[in-house]
Formats: C-alpha cells, structure tokens, sequence
C-alpha cells in the first residue's frame, strides 16, 4: 500500500480519495457530527449555517476538507524540495492520522483551521531569501490574525512565526515590527468597530480563552495503543529524516527546523486549552505527517513503512467500529 504513494502520479490523487473513504467508513453508517465551542468565528459559522445541511452534505465537506488540505500539505513540501523526490507520502500520513482518534474523525473549527496553518507555513517557507520580506512579513501577520479570530488556540502559531523568523532571516527590528503590525491589525480593526459601537464589552469573545491544566483523556487500552502507533511513526520519521537532512541544503533545514518547533509546541495545546483538548490537538496532524512521511519514503525495503501503516491500520478499523 505505502508503495503506492513514493512517487507522483494522477493515479495517486485517485488513491488518495479511496484512502479517505476506507479510513473514514464509518460515514457510510452513521452520520457526520460537528462539534463547535465558543472560540472564534468558525464556531459560530459552522454552527448558524452548517451544522443545520443535511448529513450528506456534512459529509461531503468532511472528505472535500481533508483531501484539500492533505494534498495541499504535500504539494508545499514537494515544491519547497523537502524530501529528495517528489511523493504523496505526506498526504497518505495526513489523511491515515485523521482515522486514529474519533475526535479528529468530526468537523470542528480546529480542523477547518488547519487550511489556515498550512497557509502560514507556505508563508514562512518563503522567507528566505524573499526580495520583498516587509510584504510578505506583513501578509503572514495578517493571516494569523485572521486565524486567530477565526480559531483562538491557532494563536499559538504567533511563537512558531517569530521563531521561524529568527532562524531564517537575520534580525532587523523593522521586519519583527511589520509581522507584529500585521498581526495585530485585524484586532484593532474589531476592536475599533466595538469602541465606536459601544460594545467594547464584547472583546473577551475574540480573545483566546486559556484554561491550563490536564487534558481530560479517556483513559482505555485501545486510544493508548492509538496514541503509542502514533508515537513510533513520530520517532521512525524523525530517525529517517535525521539520516536524509545530510544530504540537504540550508534552507531545507530551516524549514523542517521551522515545522519541529510547531510540533513542539503543538503537543502543549492539549494542556493549554483543556476544554478542547483532543479536539483542538487535530492541529498537531500537520507537523506529524510531514514527519511521518520520512518513515514511510526512505527505507529501502517496504517491510518497515507496511508495518507501520498495518499498525495504523488496526487503531483506525477499531476507531471506525467505536464510532459505528
């Protein structure tokens, strides 16, 4: 099966359709749930004018959402030379993590906000080198804040940005200003229309609402497998692309040092936003499967990369029985 994504083809996008549909089989016995909070604009959309469409149509969206963002993910690393040829290995992982837990299996604003994410990192694989770093400095502010308002835990995204920064470019207090002004500006512009509306108290509704503390996990043999195949693919794709990054330029280095940071600090959402814990960790598939995707492309022989997906394969069948 993993042969079938290490290298690029039409077939491929065939192939991942069907990956999508057996991964998540349990749409075709029970319907597509949304799960929303009050955090941020996406809520109140997907509660006011999707949630009400017909079960069909949810399910639609679900499969059109994450074929998008999966292929959209892996064309961003092939063009940006991640890996030393071209594949669909990262849209397969991203697509076979989304099947492991029944909260990443639903629409919620966290994982409509992960088109938001791979936006930013298309944005931050253009900073070196850029002949116009004020611009597109500017313009990545812009979009985290949109973000922000959108899904407030995508916040933390501002720390990933400002490190990318600092890697990738040398410091120039002018170009840390303009992404700062960037990111504050779709705030402001709220802020300013409640100031002059004379609802200035509703502010606390467009700003991350943090709760610290542990994550109220379901404690039972089956999610600490899923999450123990999760934790093995990590450390095999980290191990694989420590053997590859030999071989790659500088830039390419900064940009997977770019999407280690945001899986580091991904892995505190949980613990962050406790109300929303597992639901808002949907944002951590991005990082994992650029990672993932090493261990299911480099090994020469395909026994490892089957094991590891027939591994996957047995939390995602036992997760689609749950949900069923």
């Amino acid at each position: 099966m993993v042969a079938l994504f290490r290298n690029t083809s039409f077939s491929s996008i065939f192939l991942l359709i069907v990956l999508s549909l057996l991964v998540h089989a349990h749409f075709f016995v029970s319907p597509t749930q949304i799960v929303v909070d009050d955090d941020g604009l996406l809520s109140f959309i997907l509660k006011k004018y999707i949630q009400p469409l017909p079960s069909v149509y949810l399910w639609l969206l679900y499969i059109g959402v994450l074929l998008l963002q999966a292929i959209r993910l892996n064309l961003v690393l092939n063009e940006n030379k991640m890996f030393h040829h071209n594949n669909y290995t990262a849209a397969m992982a991203y697509i076979v993590i989304t099947g492991f837990f029944s909260e990443w299996c639903i629409i919620t604003p966290a994982f409509i906000a992960n088109t938001f994410i791979i936006w930013i990192l298309i944005q931050l694989f253009k900073l070196y080198n850029n002949p116009s770093p004020k611009t597109l400095l500017f313009n990545t502010g812009l979009i985290i804040g949109i973000s922000v308002i959108c899904y407030h835990p995508t916040a933390i995204l501002i720390i990933v940005v400002l490190f990318a920064l600092a890697v990738v470019r040398p410091f120039r207090i002018a170009e840390w200003l303009i992404l700062l002004m960037g990111t504050i500006a779709p705030l402001y512009l709220i802020i300013s229309f409640l100031f002059l509306s004379d609802n200035l108290k509703l502010i606390n509704q467009f700003l991350p609402n943090i709760q610290i503390g542990l994550p109220h996990f379901i404690n039972n043999a089956w999610l600490l497998y899923a999450a123990l195949v999760l934790f093995i693919s990590l450390l095999a794709g980290l191990f694989f692309y420590a053997n590859a990054s030999k071989r790659m330029v500088i830039q390419i280095r900064k940009n997977w040092n770019i999407l280690l940071v945001m899986l580091l600090l991904m892995l505190f959402i949980p613990f962050v936003f406790t109300t929303t814990a597992m639901h808002t960790a949907v944002m951590l598939i991005i990082p994992l499967a650029a990672f993932i995707a090493n261990a299911y492309l480099y090994p020469k022989r395909l026994l490892f990369p089957n094991l590891l997906f027939l591994l996957a394969l047995a939390a995602i069948i036992h997760n689609n029985w749950i949900i069923s």
